[in-house]
């Protein structure tokens, strides 16, 4: 099985949230009621779109292990008006400080027309133009996307995850899933 859910902002990309102090956060399981499935991969409280729950643990290593290098495509609304010299080092790759990254697939675009409102919204600055970007990756390390976007000097201010491999987060609201085709 095969579910594709449209992750919140806000919400942990776990069944359970254990040790919170400041009480109960958000987790899967307050959107999606179906036993024995588990998120192939991460996408983090902070950020929104898709995640593909499954109980394939076969199907869960070929999404989630580095090893297959599955592509990730990200909407990125960055601060700044993203420039053609940060893109062309985002497509030759960038120097974290856990080593460079694969080359990515970036270009800059519009915001989407059918964008959902964040809840809460970011911060705007009148004063800082933002600018959307689609980047693509085929990796996926502890919070890589926002850490490639700010080694350009264009630090993350939203993060929507918007395709893993085939499956995208098309026709699907903020904490709706569906079942997806698991080839």
């Amino acid at each position: 099985m095969l579910i594709l859910l449209n992750k919140p902002f806000d919400v942990l990309c776990q069944f359970t949230d254990r040790g919170n102090v400041g009480g109960p956060r958000a987790t899967l399981s307050d959107y999606v009621d179906v036993p024995e499935v588990y998120p192939a991969g991460r996408l983090d409280r902070d950020s929104e779109g898709l995640v593909l729950l499954t109980d394939d643990g076969k199907l869960q290593a070929r999404i989630a292990d580095p090893a297959h290098r599955m592509q990730k495509t990200y909407l990125v609304q960055v601060e700044g008006v993203i420039d053609e010299m940060a893109l062309r080092t985002l497509r030759r790759g960038v120097v974290l400080n856990d080593g460079p990254t694969l080359p990515a697939r970036a270009r800059s675009v519009d915001e989407p027309e059918w964008l959902w409102p964040r809840n809460p919204p970011i911060r705007v600055r009148r004063s800082v133009p933002d600018s959307w970007l689609e980047l693509t990756i085929r990796e996926g390390r502890n919070r890589q996307v926002r850490r490639m976007t700010a080694a350009v000097g264009f630090p993350t201010l939203r993060l929507i995850r918007w395709r893993v491999g085939d499956w995208t987060i098309a026709g699907l609201a903020p904490g709706e899933w569906r079942r997806g085709d698991a080839t």
